[in-house]
C-alpha cells in the first residue's frame, strides 16, 4: 500500500475513511473529503448504466450539496486512484486544496 508519510492525523482519518467506503462496498474508488468547517463526507464509485461517477466527484457533490462552502483536504483510494475529474471538481470548490491518490 502506499501512503505518504507526510499526512497529518486529519488527512490520515480521511485514508481511512476512504479505504473503508471502497472496502464496504467493493466499489473501483473510495474517497473522502473534509469540508472547512471540519465535517467529512465518504462515498464509492457510481457505475450504473445510465451514471457513472467517481468516488471523488460523489464525495464533492456531497460536500456541495450539504452546503459546504470550502473544501481542506481530500483523498481517493484504489488500484488506479488517478481521477483527473474528481480533482478538478475539488479544486472548483477550494484551488488549494490537497488531493490525496493513496493506492491499495
Amino acid at each position: 500500500m502506499s501512503e505518504p508519510d507526510d499526512l497529518d492525523a486529519e488527512d490520515a482519518k480521511l485514508v481511512t475513511l476512504a479505504r473503508s467506503s471502497r472496502a464496504r462496498t467493493r466499489a473501483a474508488q473510495g474517497a473522502a473529503v473534509r469540508d472547512t468547517d471540519g465535517r467529512t463526507y465518504v462515498a464509492a464509485t457510481v457505475d450504473l448504466p445510465s451514471l457513472r461517477l467517481s468516488a471523488l466527484q460523489v464525495a464533492v457533490a456531497m460536500a456541495v450539496s450539504s452546503g459546504a462552502l470550502g473544501l481542506e483536504a481530500a483523498v481517493v483510494f484504489g488500484s488506479d486512484p488517478s481521477d483527473e475529474a474528481g480533482a478538478a471538481a475539488v479544486h472548483d470548490v477550494a484551488p488549494g486544496a490537497p488531493v490525496h491518490p493513496i493506492t491499495d
